[in-house]
């Protein structure tokens, strides 16, 4: 009889950037541009630019809506979340499913947003004095304020995604200690659904793979989060920035989800995706099943209003093998 395949997941997905302005200057950032003079919209995406993405990628069922942020006492800031908002909207009526990572929000701009997203998202990046000193220039990312926001969210129910960028020099204790203070979040609002474990890579120059040393240290990282978050946590890693070979130890170590994957990865460019077909052959000869999943995962489908239940649903039907959910 033939052994069933492993489980791993991941959710094919469009990436939308309403504005890659940044009040924001963290200095390992390749995705912000500086706001010009007098407009940090200037370079705002607009709906036809939206609906002509959209349709390039015709089978792409989670909206990215990942954004450079305006401070929340610009003058802007208002027309900027309402961007936001249209866009998260447009993505339902055109049959999608919205998932909005655009930095800290108010509590009032947040819950909007839970309206008419299934899912959302907010990476805590890590402790210790290395994160504190890569945002010296970037207000949003004090550690509280990002603490806030994951209670904030809870707080609201909201099916959520966070992680670690790893890799810049933190110590394996000060990995540890994200990980626990993630795990007690959850533990008292239930909403995690997913934390990114990212490998930190150069976004200024060419390909620049994890040695095998680094890699190492990662897969220990991955096997502690798995040991301390609790089991109902998926824990992600973004394949384009781990060697295609060794994937499968990523797996083994804890690894369960892949994450929303793009054609473009608009963080870091240079890095590839391996794309759907590529990825379940490898998976495959190491005994995994790569299967398609919504952005917000199937046991986090009942904390969703029921407007956005239907629409879930709805397009579930178009994932590939699955017929309602």
């Amino acid at each position: 009889m033939k052994a069933r395949l492993r489980r791993i997941t991941w959710s094919p997905s469009v990436t939308l950037v309403p504005t890659h302005h940044c009040f924001n200057s963290c200095s390992y950032c390749g995705f912000r541009r500086s706001p010009p003079p007098g407009d940090p919209l200037g370079d705002a995406l607009s709906d036809a630019a939206a609906h002509a993405r959209l349709a390039e990628r015709p089978a792409a069922l989670e909206v990215l809506l990942l954004s450079g942020e305006v401070s929340p006492a610009s003058r802007h800031r208002r027309r900027w979340f309402s961007r936001l908002k249209q866009l998260a909207l447009l993505a339902l009526a055109a049959g999608r499913l919205p998932h909005t990572n655009a930095g800290p929000l108010s509590l009032a701009e947040m819950a909007a947003l839970a309206r008419c997203n299934p899912s959302m998202g907010l990476m805590l990046e890590g402790l210790g004095p290395v994160y504190d000193a890569l945002h010296r220039q970037a207000p949003s990312k004090l550690l509280a304020t990002r603490i806030g926001q994951l209670e904030q969210a809870g707080r609201l129910g909201i099916p959520f995604t966070t992680g670690l960028l790893l890799g810049l020099g933190e110590t394996r204790q000060q990995r540890r200690a994200a990980l626990e203070l993630l795990a007690d979040l959850q533990r008292r609002w239930g909403h995690l659904q997913e934390v990114i474990l990212q490998p930190w890579r150069p976004s200024d120059g060419p390909w620049t793979p994890l040695t095998t040393s680094e890699q190492q240290d990662l897969l220990a990282t991955i096997a502690e989060a798995r040991a301390i978050l609790p089991p109902e946590v998926h824990l992600q890693l973004p394949p384009n920035l781990w060697p295609l070979a060794t994937l499968p130890e990523a797996l083994e170590a804890g690894i369960d989800d892949l994450g929303g994957i793009d054609e473009l990865d608009v963080i870091s460019p240079a890095y590839r995706q391996p794309g759907p077909a590529r990825l379940a052959g490898c998976l495959a000869a190491a005994g995994w099943s790569l299967e398609p999943r919504l952005c917000v995962h199937r046991e986090w489908l009942d904390r969703l209003s029921p407007p956005l239940l239907r629409a879930a649903r709805k397009v579930a039907t178009s994932l590939p093998g699955v017929h309602g959910c």
